[in-house]
């Protein structure tokens, strides 16, 4: 059980360290996702773009999970949303899905794993 104190400090981290320009991200997505990599002791933005197959909402540990396909793989990534890693995320297109996890798309080639757009 927690004192009170201890909730409080709870609280004002996750204040300190939670991303307030996060848009809403839905399942079905398609998004880029800009990530910082550290290369030597230069500093760049690599960008992610892919379709959100899964989200897990968990307060500051809230995490998308990514997938993309290239040159004929799938690459499916996690990103932790308010990483001090994740630079921005930007929502490209939405599309209409009646699932809360698509990993149904795992099985799916070509133009079979393509989603139904939804204008938002």
């Amino acid at each position: 059980m927690l004192s009170l104190n201890t909730q409080k400090t709870i609280d004002n981290l996750h204040n300190v360290f939670t991303k307030k320009n996060i848009p809403p991200i839905r399942i079905g997505d398609n998004v880029k996702v800009g990530v910082r990599i550290i290369e030597g002791n230069k500093e760049r933005v690599q960008f992610y773009e892919g379709t959100v197959i899964a989200k897990k909402n968990s307060s500051i540990n809230t995490t998308l999970t990514v997938r993309k396909v290239l040159q004929g793989i799938g690459v499916e990534r996690i990103f932790l949303i308010h990483s001090p890693k994740v630079d921005s995320i930007e929502v490209l297109r939405s599309s209409k899905v009646r699932r809360s996890k698509l990993y149904y798309l795992r099985n799916l080639k070509g133009k079979a794993s393509r989603l139904k757009q939804q204008f938002r």
